[in-house]
């Protein structure tokens, strides 16, 4: 796998900044109205201006960091994931969280595998082949990241005894073996024989547009089972072929804590159990196997999988006019954070939930309330 010396550097810059919502243009009036009330009602400095992430260039701060008075280098802090090995589940194309953190990790010199759920399986091989993601897999050194195996995978099922017969025979699964949690663990095991970092890039509600009130009990535990229950087998099987001081990920929402309404189905459960599973197993992983586990908390993010919510684009544009940080967030600044939490410098980090949300879970009150705008 091609590797710069000075990935630790160059991970970090992020992609210009290229609006994945509509509304966010027309949300600046908003915001400039936003501005003047709060500086005559409150005494606030102007809101931020938008702003695009610029990449950190050798010319500024630099792959070789340059001390003011001479040419030596300055002693670095890179993140090396040299010789590590990552399993990266619910990749299924090129623009979530599951595919920048496989960037991410791969950018610090991580190999890269992939579980990739049974029914998308076949569309997404066949984009790697045909070059369809190589934009897309462009490191920051101009290599591609290489996913050395795409593995099938549903993590609803532990293993093939808990797969019904009409999930067998369905024909969205057919030509494909091998994809329970349990098995795809030992294929990892017999193909590579251990990994060093686990990821979690998994959600589904098939009822998540329906308020709680309404959700069945059916919906409510396929919310659970996929979305959270997922990542506590997904340790069971993983964890016997993680080396010592390993690190796991997973993903979560701020809606564990908050109401949002609208992203319903037990979906809001769903996080919330996750997050409290990142802590008890973070203590029962750590005394078993030195391992570290914690899950970031990412804002709303413009990918197909949240589509499926319905109001992603206003959740969006909520996002960018209400966080302390006035700026869109970019899928790679989640990506980068995972980078560094299954990293030897936050060797120290675990069973946290990390915010990677601009700041907007600190808000208790919208600044675009008609209360303070009128």
């Amino acid at each position: 796998m091609a590797y710069s010396a000075a990935v630790g550097m160059q991970m970090v810059a992020a992609r210009p900044c290229v609006s994945a919502s509509r509304g966010i243009h027309s949300s600046r009036a908003v915001v400039s109205q936003i501005d003047r009330v709060l500086r005559t009602t409150m005494g606030f400095a102007s809101c931020p201006k938008i702003c695009c992430s610029r990449p950190l260039s050798s010319k500024r701060s630099g792959v070789a960091v340059r001390a003011m008075s001479g040419e030596s280098a300055l002693p670095g802090l890179p993140i090396d994931l040299r010789g590590k090995r990552a399993f990266i589940s619910g990749v299924a194309d090129d623009n979530g969280y599951g595919w920048a953190i496989a960037k991410a990790l791969a950018a610090a010199g991580a190999e890269i595998l992939v579980g990739t759920w049974v029914p998308a399986l076949s569309i997404f091989e066949t984009s790697l082949r045909r070059g369809k993601f190589d934009e897309s897999r462009k490191l920051p050194d101009g290599s591609l990241m290489d996913i050395v195996k795409v593995y099938p995978l549903d993590a609803v099922y532990d293993s093939p005894d808990d797969v019904p017969e009409d999930v067998k025979s369905n024909k969205r699964y057919a030509g494909s073996s091998d994809w329970t949690v349990k098995e795809v663990a030992e294929s990892v095991k017999n193909d590579f024989g251990s990994i060093d970092i686990l990821v979690h890039s998994l959600a589904n509600g098939p009822e998540v547009t329906k308020p709680l009130l309404e959700t069945s009990r059916r919906g409510y535990l396929a919310a659970i089972s996929a979305s959270s229950y997922s990542f506590v087998s997904l340790l069971q099987h993983f964890l016997p072929i993680m080396n010592p001081g390993g690190a796991i990920i997973s993903l979560t929402y701020i809606a564990s804590e908050r109401a949002i309404p609208g992203y319903g189905g037990g979906m809001s459960s769903a996080k919330a159990a996750l997050e409290s599973d990142t802590r008890v197993l973070a203590f029962e992983a750590g005394r078993k196997g030195k391992i570290r586990v914690n899950n970031i908390s990412a804002g709303p993010l413009g990918s197909r999988a949240a589509k499926a919510i319905g109001f992603i684009e206003k959740m969006i544009e909520y996002s960018y006019v209400n966080a302390p940080l006035q700026k869109e967030l970019l899928a790679d600044e989640v990506g980068n954070t995972a980078a560094f939490l299954v990293s030897p410098l936050a060797s120290a980090i675990t069973g946290s939930t990390v915010y990677v949300d601009n700041g907007l879970n600190t808000m208790g009150l919208a600044v675009d309330s008609p209360t303070i705008t009128s």
